[in-house]
C-alpha cells in the first residue's frame, strides 16, 4: 500500500509545498501508526514557510504540528490493545512533564515529520486521547495553539477566580486563552480592531473589549476598566511587552508567546521593576499539561472555534486562507 503526504523545504514559500506518495509506514519500537483524520495550521507553520521560525526545521518535512486520528498499527513494545484509539499527539514527543529542556528539542512538523499525511508514525510517549465529545476536526486545532494558550494561562499558577485575564486579538492562543481563562472563572478583557470582531469576542465570552484602533493606547483602556490596578495576567501573542507590561498589575504575569506582529521593541529596564510583574516565555506545554487541558475542556464541554475546513487536496488553499489573517478560529484540513 502507498500513502500521500505533503512536504515542504523551510523558507522555500508555498510553493514548495508538494504531495508525495510513500509505502505505507510502518512503526518501529515504541511508536504506533496512526491514521490522521484531521490536521490544522497555526503561526509556526507561517513562519516555517518564510524560514524565520526558531527552531531548526529539517529539509523536506512533512509539515503541520497539529493533527488527530486513529491508531491504526502499533510497534514492538506497545500494547496492540491501543490500536482502534483516537488520539492526538504532542509537538515535543519527550517533554512529559515539568520545565522544558534542550533535549525534548525535537519537535513535530520540523525537526520531526508532521502530521499533513495520510499516515503519521508516532511515538507511543506522545500519545493524548481525544476528548470524547470533540469531533477529529475540533481535536486537531488543540496541540499548538490550545496547549499554549493553556500553559501561559496557568504555568506559574492561576488565574483565580475574580482575578483580570488580557488577551490579544482574535488569533488562535488568544481565543482559547479566553475560553479557558472564562472556564476557571477569571474575568477577561480583549483587545482587538474593530467593532465586529468586538462583537464576537463577547459572543464568546469576553466581558469587557478595548478597541485599539479606537483606544491606541490600550493599557490605558484596560487599567480603567480594572480601576487603575491592572490585570493579574496578560497574554502576549504580539511581542510588543512595553505595553502588557503596562497593562500588568503589581506583582502580574506576563506570558510572552510569540511575535506575531514582527515587532520587538526593546522593553526599558526601569519598565519591568515599576511594574512588578513577571514576564514568561511560553513555547507549547508538556503532555502533562495537556492532558490537564484536557480535563477542563472535557468538564466543561468546550469545543474549538473552527472558522473553515478545507479537504487534504486543497492544502495550498488553506494555507492561502490563513495567512490572509481573514479566518476567525481555527483552519483545519481534513485527510
Amino acid at each position: 500500500m502507498t500513502i500521500r503526504s505533503y512536504h515542504l523545504d523551510s523558507g522555500a514559500g508555498l510553493a514548495s509545498l508538494k504531495v508525495r506518495e510513500h509505502p505505507d509506514p510502518v512503526p518501529g519500537p515504541g511508536q504506533v501508526a496512526v491514521a490522521v483524520r484531521a490536521t490544522s495550521l497555526s503561526f509556526r507553520e507561517l513562519m516555517i514557510l518564510r524560514g524565520d521560525y526558531v527552531l531548526p526545521v529539517k529539509p523536506d518535512v512533512i509539515p503541520l504540528s497539529d493533527g488527530a486520528g486513529d491508531v491504526v498499527a502499533v510497534g514492538a513494545g506497545v500494547d496492540p490493545r491501543r490500536v482502534g484509539e483516537r488520539v492526538m499527539a504532542t509537538l515535543f514527543p519527550s517533554w512529559q512533564d515539568g520545565p522544558f529542556g534542550l533535549e525534548h528539542l525535537p519537535q513535530r512538523g520540523g525537526s520531526l515529520d508532521g502530521m499533513l499525511t495520510e499516515v503519521a508514525l508516532v511515538e507511543e510517549e506522545s500519545l493524548v486521547p481525544i476528548p470524547r465529545h470533540l469531533s477529529y476536526e475540533e481535536a486537531a486545532t488543540l496541540p499548538c495553539a490550545a496547549v499554549t494558550a493553556w500553559n501561559a494561562l496557568t504555568g506559574m499558577g492561576g488565574p483565580h477566580p475574580g482575578q483580570t485575564v488580557v488577551t490579544q486579538g482574535s488569533g488562535g492562543i488568544s481565543l482559547f486563552a479566553l475560553r479557558f481563562a472564562k472556564a476557571l472563572g477569571a474575568r477577561v478583557i480583549a483587545t482587538t480592531s474593530g467593532p465586529e470582531k468586538a462583537a464576537r469576542l463577547l459572543d464568546l465570552g469576553a466581558d469587557e473589549v478595548v478597541d485599539y484602533r479606537a483606544v491606541p493606547d490600550w493599557p490605558a483602556g484596560v487599567r480603567e476598566l480594572t480601576g487603575g490596578r491592572g490585570a493579574e495576567h496578560v497574554i502576549d501573542v504580539t511581542g510588543q511587552l512595553e505595553r502588557s507590561l503596562r497593562a500588568a498589575a503589581m506583582a502580574g504575569q506576563v506570558a510572552c508567546v510569540g511575535f506575531v506582529s514582527g515587532t520587538a521593541a526593546p522593553v526599558d529596564p526601569r519598565l519591568l521593576f515599576a511594574s512588578g510583574a513577571t514576564v514568561r516565555p511560553v513555547a507549547v506545554g508538556s503532555r502533562a499539561q495537556f492532558l490537564a487541558m484536557n480535563e477542563v475542556i472535557e468538564a466543561n464541554g468546550l469545543r474549538p472555534l473552527i472558522d473553515s475546513v478545507f479537504p487534504f487536496g486543497k492544502a495550498h488553499d488553506a494555507y492561502r486562507h490563513y495567512a490572509s489573517g481573514r479566518a476567525f478560529g481555527k483552519v483545519v484540513i481534513t485527510v
